[in-house]
């Protein structure tokens, strides 16, 4: 179990794919981990090398007290690749991923090749800060498993749930052995979020993919990205959910694939 000890805690990583191929960066969901990157590790580790982590307060890494932030996510992510010696990278991310992302191109453009954004906002509106509160709410209770029927709905997709019933109870045990005080840091650190006005000073290639039928983070938040981030693609992933890494793998795993071979060195 591959850790290093960066800024006062340790963090857990991975790498896949071959030693010598570019590199490729997987920045988590805030409730991901490691492993939540099923299905686009195969591909991707097919001719990249993919390092894989979990943040300060996810997986497998220490969950630290105190306040977290996406510059601090920032930090620690730059502090990961000095320890690991890794000088740039292609940065993929979902959801929080996605804004760490923006944070990386905004603060540290020099250690990103390219920046691929997926499910993410710039900042938050009433509607999708109002969502977020609710979820305070309910990982303040202390039930991991009330907690996740308490946030499946903003998450997943009507068609997705129609066809895959079964991701209910996987994902609710999932949920139960969530760290709560934790999450409850990140979802804090979400809500402090806002770099709309930043968004000019990102001149890193950046893809942007919505989701169409996301409810948490919608279309919306995809296009205020695109209209700020000079040269970027915008791509709408049909008939999905926030959760579109899962129920929309192909489609996603297409539009990576085809930005970073558009960008490779």
């Amino acid at each position: 179990m591959p850790r290093v000890r960066i800024n006062d805690f340790q963090m857990f990583y991975e790498f896949h794919g071959p030693a010598d191929g570019e590199l490729v960066i997987l920045n988590n969901g805030v409730f991901m981990n490691t492993a939540s990157w099923a299905f686009q590790l195969p591909e991707l580790a097919r001719r990249y090398r993919v390092l894989t982590y979990d943040m300060r307060g996810q997986g497998q890494s220490d969950h630290p007290e105190g306040p977290y932030s996406f510059e601090l996510h920032a930090d620690d992510l730059v502090a990961l690749m000095d320890a690991l010696d890794l000088e740039k990278a292609h940065m993929v991310g979902t959801s929080y991923g996605g804004e760490l992302n923006l944070m990386m191109g905004i603060a540290y453009p020099e250690r990103c090749r390219t920046l691929t954004i997926i499910a993410s906002v710039s900042h938050g509106d009433p509607i999708c800060r109002a969502i977020i509160d609710r979820w305070i709410i309910g990982a303040r209770m202390g039930d991991g498993a009330r907690f996740f029927r308490l946030t499946y709905p903003d998450v997943y997709g009507e068609t997705f749930l129609a066809r895959h019933p079964e991701i209910i109870p996987m994902a609710e045990e999932r949920y139960g052995a969530l760290d709560l005080p934790a999450a409850v840091r990140l979802l804090e650190s979400f809500q402090r979020f806002d770099v709309t006005a930043d968004l000019g000073r990102i001149k890193v290639p950046t893809c942007i993919a919505s989701a169409e039928n996301d409810v948490l983070k919608p279309r919306k938040y995809g296009e205020i990205m695109h209209a700020g981030i000079s040269g970027s693609e915008f791509h709408l992933v049909p008939d999905s959910g926030h959760v579109v890494i899962v129920e929309k793998a192909a489609e996603v795993n297409s539009i990576i694939l085809g930005f970073l071979a558009k960008h490779s060195a």
